[in-house]
């Protein structure tokens, strides 16, 4: 089963992210817990993994393969 990402989740977690301006990549759950702190509602932090690793795809986030893998937008988002 194919699952679409809905309009402007990628736009959400870029949104964030680049508010907050992190040092490090961040796992999924983080990313999950600062999107709580901003009021931003997400279904789980396996929705944040699906929404950046299929970007990643495209360039537009770097998926850092360790245990548990991190994230990190990449630098023309």
């Amino acid at each position: 089963m194919h699952m679409r990402i809905r309009r402007g989740e990628f736009e959400r977690i870029r949104t964030v992210l680049s508010e907050a301006d992190p040092d490090e990549p961040m796992t999924a759950k983080e990313i999950l817990a600062l999107l709580d702190e901003h009021g931003v509602e997400f279904d789980s932090a396996h929705r944040v993994a699906t929404v950046l690793g299929r970007r990643a795809e495209r360039g537009d986030v770097e998926v850092i393969r360790e245990q548990p893998y991190r994230y990190r937008l990449g630098e023309n988002t």
